[in-house]
């Protein structure tokens, strides 16, 4: 079902028969199951022989504000400890040019704004034991809500204290250059700034704007203040901005990033881009004793996401319509 061009005054319910109606007279439920390996795949974004012996499902994403769609392909396998995944997608182009910073003809710097200038993700949204009402049947829609008395954007939450998701949040320009997904958590919080959507505690680490409040040119620079690509800057290459170093047109990257540390930082990754194909590859241990992640830790139980692709949007993402449930061999 196309998305309407505008959300406004419509209301949770409103949401919820929409996406009903997209995925037919019942919402699908699909069933990735995770094969038991000995030996673990290399997190290189590549298709090894590792992956041969998983089942491959197939995930229909669609509308968004880019009203993108596309077939994610899903593997997983899994050893004594850990849980590995694999995603494929088609997208036709790369978006990794995340609100850099562009020199003016007058000399002067411009930070260029997040639409159209942003970065490509892709998300898992966990329901930690089953807490979130609803979403067996309805998946991520549950939690979405295109209006909030007082606010003025869609934002993501629970609907009830107590209910608990666990997102997992791929950033191709924040966190994939340096190995990691973004671990995040959802509870029922609507007054916060990004409502139920929060991050898990870390002791260190993460990405953070090249930029310092009341300053209207980027603090850093790449490695000899080359100008971008990438799109991005590691912590540990950043150099003093140069001003010197840059003509009319010339672009420096609008975020600082290094590997996060702690809860935030459990799950590792890698993702590739190549002729209009993602490639993601992650794993997370099972049992991580984090309270806002999903532990994997009866192999006999179910365990339902939903999955959504970013397509060079902040949060106006595809979605899918439906559930799937992650099983064990």
């Amino acid at each position: 079902m196309p998305a309407p061009a505008s959300h406004a005054g419509r209301t949770n319910d409103t949401c919820r028969s929409c996406h009903q109606a997209a995925a037919a007279e019942k919402a699908p439920v699909l069933n990735l199951v995770a094969a038991k390996v000995d030996k673990a795949p290399v997190l290189d974004a590549t298709v090894e022989d590792a992956w041969a012996k998983a089942k491959p499902i197939t995930i229909h994403v669609n509308g968004g504000i880019n009203k993108s769609e596309t077939d994610v392909t899903m593997k997983a396998l899994y050893t004594q400890d850990t849980v590995y995944f694999l995603a494929q997608y088609k997208d036709p182009t790369e978006s990794s040019k995340r609100q850099p910073w562009q020199k003016q003809q007058d000399g002067t710097w411009k930070q260029l704004p997040a639409n159209p200038n942003y970065e490509d993700k892709f998300a898992l949204q966990w329901s930690i034991g089953g807490t979130i009402k609803g979403f067996n049947e309805q998946g991520c829609a549950t939690t979405c809500h295109a209006t909030t008395p007082g606010r003025d954007r869609p934002l993501k939450y629970t609907n009830a204290e107590g209910e608990l998701g666990d997102i997992w949040h791929v950033k191709s320009v924040r966190t994939l250059p340096v190995g990691q997904i973004d671990d995040q958590y959802l509870d029922s919080d609507s007054k916060a700034g990004d409502a139920g959507r929060k991050s898990d505690p870390k002791t260190g680490g993460g990405y953070a704007d090249n930029k310092k409040e009341g300053q209207a040119t980027p603090v850093y620079g790449l490695p000899n203040n080359k100008p971008a690509s990438p799109y991005y800057i590691l912590d540990s290459e950043k150099v003093p901005f140069d001003d010197s170093k840059y003509k009319a047109g010339d672009e420096v990257p609008g975020i600082v990033t290094t590997a996060l540390q702690g809860d935030r930082g459990d799950i590792s990754a890698k993702g590739v881009w190549k002729d209009g194909v993602w490639t993601l590859e992650w794993s997370r241990k099972l049992v991580t004793g984090g309270k806002t992640d999903i532990q994997f830790d009866d192999l006999k139980k179910e365990y339902l996401f939903g999955a959504a692709v970013f397509d060079n949007a902040q949060i106006g993402h595809a979605v899918q319509y439906g559930v799937t449930k992650l099983t064990f061999e």
